[in-house]
């Protein structure tokens, strides 16, 4: 699916923040339009080297001007496009540095894979360690793990290990606190513009303000 007409074409921008690894904000005519990148999938926050290849992706565009060419919609309505910042395609720039997945099950384009391959080769960032989750695994045991009436759940780094009263993102140890209360716990009010990030102010800190 192709985005609204106003936004199907590309456009340049200045970007406004980075959210994760592989989606962030451009300005375009002083309204934010949120993005996600073409054909890669970054760790989440909560998950090891997801605050690296958030960091990984700010030093790439964060403040810079970008350049977007939309290529369709996801299912959270945000646009999927190819960014270049700096005269770099950060889709292939993010997979170079070994901090995303080819999202392969979306795309079949040979050439980001084999850069997938070459930085699982050299052990580059997330490849370092020994055997990584890959995000669409970590997000579908999120959403199908027990609800605080099962066993209790595993811990994941900072996250807690059962779902307490807290219901607001000024409760929120943190961002990955943050989405175990939205994901594991089903706590609605931390996203607020329904977009699948919880408590924007806590998870995505890299934005200015105009």
């Amino acid at each position: 699916m192709l985005p609204p007409d106003g936004l199907a074409y590309g456009w340049t921008g200045r970007v406004a923040a980075i959210h994760d690894g592989d989606t962030l904000t451009v300005l375009r005519h002083g309204h934010g339009v949120k993005l996600r990148l073409n054909a890669v999938d970054a760790p989440e926050l909560g998950q090891p080297y997801g605050r690296q290849a958030r960091n990984s992706l700010s030093s790439l565009c964060y403040g810079r001007y970008a350049t977007v060419e939309p290529v369709g919609e996801d299912k959270y309505e945000r646009i999927l496009a190819r960014i270049r910042c700096g005269g770099l395609e950060v889709n292939r720039e993010q997979l170079r540095r070994g901090m995303a997945w080819h999202y392969a099950q979306y795309s079949h384009d040979s050439s980001l894979q084999r850069l997938e391959d070459e930085a699982r080769s050299r052990r580059l960032g997330l490849w370092a360690q020994s055997r990584p989750e890959p995000p669409w695994e970590f997000r579908h045991a999120e959403d199908s793990a027990p609800g605080p009436s099962s066993r209790p759940a595993t811990t994941r780094h900072s996250s807690p290990s059962h779902c307490g009263a807290k219901r607001y993102c000024s409760q929120m140890r943190d961002c990955a606190e943050a989405y175990y209360y939205l994901r594991r716990c089903g706590v609605a009010t931390l996203d607020g513009n329904r977009d699948g990030t919880p408590c924007e102010d806590l998870c995505a800190p890299h934005s200015f303000h105009r």
